[in-house]
């Protein structure tokens, strides 16, 4: 699991701007898979045929995009003005390591601030937006910029690399949703060679997720599933941070999400997906938080609705360039979307007033 994460994460894909990610992921998958197609707005789907036709259809989502910048202005001098693509907190910005993704490879560069020697000159308790602020390449020039093979338009994301810290926990960006990614490749992989009865699996590798879950809003009506369940991560609250409640913690297992801003849970999916944890003595907790959206918010709600749940990966600091998660978590999340899948046949014929 630990290759697959890094190799997913250290790529730079924001939203947008996918292609290395799904072609990442496209190499990974192609072996074991019956069907695959790119759609007209980018999402990967694919499609694993099932071996028995008394379960029911099923998505499984997991976005590609990772929050990011896009280049939007080159100063006389030389320095990166940028615009943001996705949800940023903009008091983590300043000096942080970014790449920028160019037609002659990935530029390093950096975030500026002021030297700490001027700040009895500032107001300390100012946030600077990210408008007023900029990406330093090392160019002394726009000319010089340019020649090093920027360009207006081209995508961004932080420069912090993946790695294991502890005992058994990792930290890099992008971990949303990478994490989700690896639980679907690695599905897709083992699936069939296990002798596991399942009905037909599309797994969708979506686009745009970070912007507005433009991608996932496609989906259902491409390949119309029976039932969807979405992977992602979500924010822990375990940490000494002011509004922290104890209630997702790193390590204690995956979450079942009830509800966020996107999406109230089928009780259907929710209440198969306790079953099957508590049957395989999966450690599993229980997700209620408004403050994050997920695919399953955009398929649950298109083409004709879907019955639709997630599994959440706990993360620590989300949408930072040091997101952190428990491999012991991914792993107790893979065994719960396993387990869901192949007994799936279990609810098949169901509705909303069977539970």
């Amino acid at each position: 699991m630990y290759e697959l994460l890094k190799g997913l994460c250290d790529i730079l894909g924001p939203s947008g701007f996918e292609q290395d990610v799904q072609r990442f992921i496209l190499n990974e998958v192609k072996g074991y898979v019956d069907e695959y197609h790119v759609d007209s707005v980018g999402n990967l789907i694919v499609k694993k045929k099932g071996n028995n036709p008394d379960f029911p259809s099923l998505v499984i989502a997991a976005h590609t995009d990772e929050i990011g910048f896009i280049v939007k202005k080159i100063e006389a001098n030389g320095l990166i003005r940028f615009e943001k693509l996705g949800g940023f907190d903009d008091r983590i910005l300043l000096s942080l390591p970014v790449k920028v993704r160019s037609d002659k490879g990935n530029i390093d560069g950096v975030i500026g601030t002021i030297s700490a020697h001027y700040v009895k000159w500032d107001d300390p308790k100012r946030i600077s937006s990210h408008r007023d602020l900029y990406i330093d390449i090392g160019a002394r020039t726009a000319e010089e910029a340019v020649e090093m093979g920027i360009k207006i338009g081209q995508p961004i994301s932080y420069g912090t690399e993946f790695k294991k810290i502890g005992n058994n926990r990792v930290t890099g960006k992008a971990l949303d949703d990478r994490a989700g990614c690896a639980l679907l490749v690695r599905l897709l992989q083992n699936i069939g060679g296990n002798g596991a009865q399942h009905g037909d699996i599309y797994g969708a590798f979506t686009v745009q997720e970070e912007v507005g879950l433009r991608g996932a809003s496609v989906v259902s009506a491409a390949v119309e599933p029976d039932f969807a369940l979405a992977l992602d991560t979500t924010p822990t609250s375990d940490t000494f941070d002011v509004l922290m409640t104890g209630t997702r913690i790193l390590g204690n297992g995956p979450c079942i999400k009830i509800a966020d801003k996107s999406l109230i849970a089928h009780p259907l999916v929710t209440q198969h997906l306790e079953k099957v944890a508590e049957k395989g003595d999966i450690p599993y907790q229980h997700e209620v938080f408004m403050g994050i959206g997920t695919d399953a918010g955009a398929i649950h709600m298109t083409n004709k609705g879907v019955t639709s749940g997630v599994i959440s990966i706990p993360s620590r600091y989300t949408h930072t360039p040091i997101e952190v998660v428990d491999l012991d978590d991914m792993e107790n999340s893979y065994k719960l979307l396993h387990d869901f899948v192949v007994t799936l046949d279990q609810l098949k014929g169901k509705t909303f007033l069977d539970t």
